[in-house]
């Protein structure tokens, strides 16, 4: 029975993880125009530097369209898999270990967009801001690290 919450458990994170990614690619590629629009205020981008973001997204674009497209087949081999309340837990591992690896190749191919965007097109002041958002990033993720660990470290009151 344990056996089997976990399988669930993996397969519900597996799909919210590949939803999440879906919706991250949105329609402007990855982050989605509204993200764009907002990193493009805080940085102060130029319509120059904004120009030069968009080549290097459709570049990647090209480059990422088919591992989104095989994630979709994934999710339509798991959907096959589990029809009807089916579970076995060797076709499922082995899709989900498909969909990580393609995760894990989106992830790479994500962070390579982003040195590109601050190695190519950012100045020296731009650097210095997308820093300091990535340090308050940081904190804030520690932040909410440490409320958890605490919250569930108490004892409820009796």
């Amino acid at each position: 029975m344990k056996t089997k919450f976990c399988g669930v458990a993996l397969l519900a994170l597996m799909l919210c993880g590949t939803g999440a990614l879906l919706y991250a690619q949105g329609p402007g590629g990855f982050g989605g125009h509204g993200m764009d629009e907002h990193m493009a205020a805080l940085l102060n981008l130029t319509s120059a530097q904004k120009e030069q973001i968009k080549t290097l997204r459709q570049a990647q674009r090209a480059a990422v369209k088919p591992l989104f497209q095989q994630l979709e087949q994934l999710h339509v081999q798991m959907l096959n898999a589990t029809a009807n309340g089916a579970f076995n837990q060797t076709t499922i591992q082995s899709i989900a270990t498909q969909e990580a690896q393609i995760t894990a190749q989106l992830a790479v191919q994500r962070e390579s967009l982003k040195s590109q965007i601050y190695n190519q097109v950012l100045t020296s002041q731009q650097k210095a801001t997308a820093e300091t958002l990535r340090q308050n990033e940081i904190t804030q993720i520690n932040e909410r690290l440490q409320h958890q660990s605490q919250s569930g470290t108490e004892t409820p009151a009796q």
